[in-house]
């Protein structure tokens, strides 16, 4: 099987240093940026993610105005793309998929239902 590469979107540096230890562990090749403007820039000039694993709660762009964004990029409009957010309130999910997630994650992240995620997408 090959590696997948995931970008991973989060504002709290914390977040991104956890998650991609973990996902490293996993034999997943992760790059990470702070920022949904940072995030667009990246995906425009590199074409070999498969997954991208986006914070939607961040200031400046949040992951509701960016998913509209990231799927106008001819490459990534199939991408897989998981809304990974704190608000795990009645609602929520169905507010990120219908904002063009393929698939939703509260925080703290559960590793198992991540990875079952991963091996669904």
């Amino acid at each position: 099987m090959t590696q997948k590469k995931i970008l991973l979107i989060d504002d709290d540096p914390r977040n991104i240093f956890a998650l991609t230890a973990v996902l490293k562990s996993r034999t997943y090749n992760c790059v990470s940026c702070t920022n949904a403007i940072e995030a667009l820039e990246i995906l425009k000039s590199q074409k070999d993610f498969d997954v991208i694993l986006l914070d939607m709660m961040m200031p400046e762009m949040d992951g509701y105005e960016a998913i509209p964004l990231i799927k106008e990029i001819p490459h990534y409009s199939k991408i897989p793309l998981i809304a990974v957010t704190a608000q795990a309130m009645s609602g929520d999910k169905e507010k990120c998929i219908k904002a063009g997630a393929d698939e939703y994650i509260s925080k703290p992240i559960d590793i198992d239902k991540l990875m079952h995620l991963l091996n669904l997408l």
